[in-house]
């Protein structure tokens, strides 16, 4: 497939702005998703990564595309790529956003670029993210969009060596991805990508085994986990998927210092690294 990079990178520099007042019941509703506490008064401190939960792009059935997303074009360029999924990213915090705060989020464009993977092309979109609660800077995050293929079936073929088996890390928590779970955080984000609740679409036509648990989810899940060890936020949190995980095996999280930070990763049972992060105080 031919993919003029020079036009896509001409939304390079677009921006997007969009607001939301934080709600004491989505921060219920986070907390049950995630079977985890926090206050749910107005003032208190939101639970860690529910910004991913605000101010998403909310467009109307007929601007969706195939997978449920929006259709591209607009503020995202229109990579003619079927595959899109969150390659990774960072958070760096700032301070806390707290229950009834009105959080902007002022996205743009800072890069577009192509590459060649194994199963064929990739087109890697970078966004910033700025977020702001009240005016006040809450936290700085890079995204990282990766768009690609469908592989035939001769690039799903397993390499003859593939990667190992992942270590359980120092701590350790196993997560069941329960399609009811998949569907509670799509519904917490707006996320209409079908990949994660409609089963017969992730088989028939993307020729996934399963339904796909969400990048930013696991992310969230690790962060989490880094705070719970330490007690506190961490200044920096990064990661960077490497493979999938589906909802037909459950994973586990993982934790391990790393000097004074901690090395973090997911993994399906018995499988390998499916993401590595780092958190820094």
């Amino acid at each position: 497939m031919d993919i003029d990079i020079t036009y896509l990178q001409d939304w390079i520099g677009r921006v997007q702005t969009d607001s939301e007042v934080l709600s004491p019941r989505l921060v219920r509703q986070f907390n049950a998703t995630f079977d985890r506490t926090s206050g749910t008064a107005p003032g208190d401190a939101a639970p860690l990564l529910i910004h991913l939960c605000l101010a998403q792009p909310i467009a109307p059935m007929a601007e969706l595309g195939r997978d449920g997303h929006p259709e591209l074009g607009g503020f995202l360029p229109p990579v003619p790529l079927p595959r899109r999924m969150w390659a990774g990213g960072a958070f760096t915090f700032h301070d806390p956003i707290h229950i009834g705060q009105e959080v902007i989020r002022r996205s743009t464009i800072t890069d577009v670029q192509m590459k060649q993977g194994r199963s064929g092309a990739l087109c890697f979109v970078t966004v910033r993210h700025e977020v702001t609660a009240d005016g006040r800077p809450v936290l700085s995050e890079r995204q990282d969009i990766v768009y690609r293929d469908i592989p035939t079936a001769a690039a799903d073929e397993p390499a003859k060596a593939g990667p190992a088996p992942a270590r359980a890390g120092e701590s350790t928590r196993v997560i069941v991805p329960h399609p009811t779970l998949l569907f509670r955080y799509s519904a917490l984000t707006f996320n209409g990508h079908r990949i994660h609740y409609d089963k017969p679409f992730c088989i028939e036509t993307e020729g996934y085994p399963g339904l796909v648990v969400h990048g930013p989810m696991q992310a969230t899940m690790l962060c989490q986990l880094a705070a719970d060890l330490k007690g506190r936020t961490p200044a920096r949190f990064t990661f960077r998927s490497l493979l999938p995980i589906f909802d037909n095996t459950n994973f586990s999280l993982n934790a391990s210092p790393d000097g004074d930070g901690l090395k973090l990763w997911t993994a399906a049972a018995g499988g390998p690294v499916a993401m590595e992060a780092q958190a820094t105080w």
